[in-house]
């Protein structure tokens, strides 16, 4: 029968973050060659924003093919899809005229950051990442930003959370650079946007080590051990998502798409230098987890060395007791002061003076 603390203990150690492998599965669990099995959207939420420098309509729809319409108009217009459902999504990439290969990279998941172009649009595909505060987690959501002619269509997983509220924003205002420029400013924003929210997730996670790092320096217990565990494995989605971007904006600035205008390059160079303070971030990070590692690991040999340290004093502090109860009890018939009257007291006199001579000696050497 278990008995309430233990009831308790496992109760902990069930709700414990940090216990188990799940989270190391779902950063590794990544094989391009199996084809991935997508759940798909039980409802899809369509958001259009066309407009111009004197005009902004905004439209919610339900239904994709409502989405078409703006493929053909004169002005801006920024199709926002949340939820992924296949036929959904192959059916207004058919319209836009995607390419087959775009259209399963935006179906795909686990993918890693990437700039394409084929039939004159370019492809964005890249990870919004959040911090979840109840778990101590970093979660990715995959969007998919395609630039063509007058139009920019972006796909996301969830339709609860985006960074993109800014841009809403700047859009209902009539004198804003965005609504004066092209899609490739419109772009450009997204990326900045997504970008600029790396560093709120990383600075989540630099408080978090630390704390980690104050812990191990004043007390560290296995439980430390547990969170450098956990915060290494978010290094690792970190660096994933964060360092590939840095390419996908390179390829941006190296492309020569009539949709890319070149007062637009500036911007995007702004981008690639967000990005790269960014990685080097991550790589800081990195190094104070392993310089915490190593420091956890400092502080478990200096406790080993100093338990061996007082069973090594306490060793030889016995010593002398067994050395001296080892002479009398040999089975010899004449034993020095074996007989003599007072010779039990001398013996458990010397097994204490003994001791207290090399205590006084270690003491004055500084061995303790």
């Amino acid at each position: 029968m278990i008995n309430k603390r233990s009831a308790n203990y496992l109760r902990r150690l069930s709700s414990n973050p940090f216990a188990g492998s799940e989270r190391t599965g779902e950063i590794l669990a990544v094989n391009p060659t199996v084809a991935p099995i997508r759940q798909e959207a039980e409802h899809i939420h369509i958001s259009v924003h066309d407009y111009t420098a004197d005009s902004l309509e905004v439209r919610e729809y339900t239904k994709i093919d409502e989405a078409f319409p703006y493929l053909e108009k004169d002005t801006v217009s920024w199709i926002n899809i949340d939820g992924i459902r296949k036929e959904d999504i192959e059916s207004i990439c058919a319209h836009y005229s995607v390419h087959a290969l775009i259209t399963e990279d935006i179906l795909s998941i686990g993918q890693r950051p990437k700039m394409d172009e084929m039939n004159e649009q370019v492809f964005c595909l890249l990870n919004m990442l959040y911090f979840n505060e109840e778990k101590k987690t970093i979660e990715s959501e995959q969007i998919s930003i395609i630039l063509g002619k007058g139009f920019v269509l972006s796909f996301q997983e969830d339709a609860h959370r985006d960074v993109f509220n800014p841009i809403r924003h700047k859009l209902s205002l009539p004198k804003s650079q965005l609504r004066q420029r092209s899609a490739d400013y419109l772009l450009y924003s997204m990326l900045d946007l997504i970008v600029d929210n790396y560093y709120l997730v990383m600075e989540k996670v630099g408080d978090q080590v630390e704390n980690l790092e104050d812990e191990v320096s004043r007390k560290s217990n296995k439980r430390s051990l547990a969170r450098i565990n956990q915060l290494r494995k978010e290094m690792i989605v970190i660096k994933r998502n964060v360092s590939p971007v840095r390419d996908l904006v390179a390829g941006i600035l190296r492309s020569e798409s009539d949709w890319l205008e070149e007062r637009t390059t500036k911007y995007f160079k702004d981008v690639h230098d967000h990005i790269l303070l960014a990685v080097d971030l991550s790589d800081n990070y990195r190094d104070v987890m392993i310089s915490v590692q190593d420091l956890y690991i400092s502080n478990v040999n200096l406790k080993l060395n100093e338990v061996m340290k007082v069973m090594t004093i306490v060793t030889c502090l016995l010593a002398p007791a067994t050395v001296i109860g080892g002479i009398f009890g040999m089975n010899f018939d004449v034993i020095p002061t074996a007989h003599h009257p007072y010779g039990f007291y001398i013996a458990i006199g010397l097994m204490f003076i003994i001791p207290g001579i090399m205590l006084f000696v270690m003491k004055k050497r500084g061995w303790f």
